[in-house]
């Protein structure tokens, strides 16, 4: 008897064939999980607050298995539709907190600026990027303060922007030039990959003087943006040790009606000339298709995510320190509450309304805000127009046979087309000397 009373195991019930016995250990096993979050959510919380809601998680891996990361900012908009605009995330064993209001925005943004002025640094970053020492990474303090005022100081102001206005008029008439040559056979271009190209020349030239031309044109524009964006992916993967700190070893919406820009302002304001960057000022409906754009499709749809540096009380509730915070500027730029019509592109919009760049609107934050915003506004405003102008005022464009222009996008820490932007280029100014360099 005592031999056998031994040998009833732990193993021994669980082989029983009583269906009573296995439900019991079922509910058991459930209790068990319940008492175990609700004792980790009381102890992080037991001398404040409660922690944000959300979506239950699983023990260990969270809500992890639950995330797809091809959708993730649409995902995060539809559980806040349920959890509300403050809501919190199980990565594994890290905690994240997803804010999608513009209250919420500002409530982190400019309320707790301060605390939440780090950027979470996920393992891979740290080898992209020296250990995370750049302007993007590197914590708030001494060092992050030198390499802004640097940026801000010295590279961004006006007076040496509009010191560098021949550098970029210069690029964008080689993309111009270049665009023609296509056009004579007829060939698609890729219009990502040269709109890049010709930003990277301006800075490049700005910082060392260096340029691109010539045949090397195509296909370093190609490696060199695939190298720009293969850096971003891996960028945007989490490495288990983010997760597990212990663990460390339609045409109808196209965003571009160029009828619309052309029939309106382009002719109007430029006739057949070329494009100056004096003339932008004169282009309001451009400018306003370039806001638009910017709020469908941010390029930024989490921003970077943010890291607290000590625990805070945000809305009421609990955001423990070293919490992951994403910013869901996609689905801020798409809330019913504040905008109308919100999945619809309608840049007129921008046509009523003041909103800038700038972060100070939070239902309107494409470069973010607060004292992480972005250092380059000024210059990526005057690039982005001036190829925009320069483009559409000097060809028409057309869909390569058999195809069609498409808007989907990809997921990813920078959101881009799923499919690259491909385009013959029709010339339509009268004098061939316009193409020309």
């Amino acid at each position: 008897m005592e031999a056998t009373s031994s040998n009833f195991t732990l193993s021994t019930i669980l082989k029983t064939e009583d269906p009573y016995s296995s439900l019991m250990l079922a509910v058991a096993a459930l209790v068990a999980i319940f008492c175990y979050f609700w004792i980790q959510g009381k102890a992080k919380s037991k001398n404040g607050p409660p922690l944000p809601p959300g979506p239950w998680p699983l023990p260990i891996v969270g809500n992890l298995p639950f995330l797809n990361s091809d959708i993730l900012h649409t995902q995060f908009q539809a559980l806040t539709q349920k959890h509300g605009p403050l809501m919190k995330i199980h990565l594994g064993s890290k905690l994240a907190i997803v804010v999608s209001s513009p209250e919420m925005a500002r409530e982190v943004l400019k309320t707790h600026d301060i605390t939440f002025a780090n950027h979470d640094l996920p393992e891979v970053g740290k080898i992209n990027t020296y250990g995370g020492e750049d302007i993007l990474w590197s914590p708030y303090g001494t060092h992050w303060r030198r390499l802004r005022k640097l940026c801000v100081m010295k590279m961004f102001t006006t007076p040496t922007l509009e010191a560098s206005y021949s550098t970029r008029r210069e690029e964008t008439r080689q993309t111009v030039v270049y665009m023609s040559e296509m056009a004579r056979d007829g060939s698609p271009v890729n219009l990502g990959e040269q709109i890049f190209l010709s930003i990277f020349n301006v800075v490049t030239r700005m910082m060392w003087g260096a340029t691109v031309e010539g045949e090397e044109r195509t296909s370093l524009g190609n490696e060199l943006k695939t190298l720009i964006s293969d850096i971003s992916d891996i960028e945007g993967i989490q490495n288990y040790s983010d997760f597990f700190p212990m663990v460390k070893d339609d045409d109808e919406k196209a965003p571009l009606s160029l009828t619309h820009v052309k029939s309106l302002l382009m002719d109007m304001v430029l006739g057949d000339s070329i494009v100056e960057e004096s003339h932008l000022p004169k282009l309001p409906y451009l400018q306003a298709v370039m806001k638009e754009t910017l709020r469908l499709h941010p390029t930024l749809p989490l921003l970077v995510p943010h890291r607290n540096s000590e625990t805070s009380v945000v809305a009421g509730y609990t955001v423990p320190k070293d919490s992951k915070i994403f910013i869901n500027v996609w689905a801020i730029h798409r809330d019913p509450k504040h905008w109308d019509e919100p999945n619809e592109f309608k840049p007129e919009r921008f046509l009523e309304n003041s909103l800038d760049f700038n972060g100070g609107d939070f239902k309107y934050l494409p470069f973010g805000s607060g004292r992480r915003i972005c250092a380059a506004i000024n210059m990526a405003e005057r690039l982005v127009l001036f190829n925009i102008a320069s483009l559409l005022h000097s060809f028409d464009w057309k869909a390569p046979k058999g195809q069609k222009f498409e808007v989907e996008e990809k997921f990813g820490l920078v959101l881009k087309l799923k499919s690259p932007l491909v385009a013959i280029p029709v010339p339509r100014l009268s004098d061939p000397k316009l193409y020309t360099a």
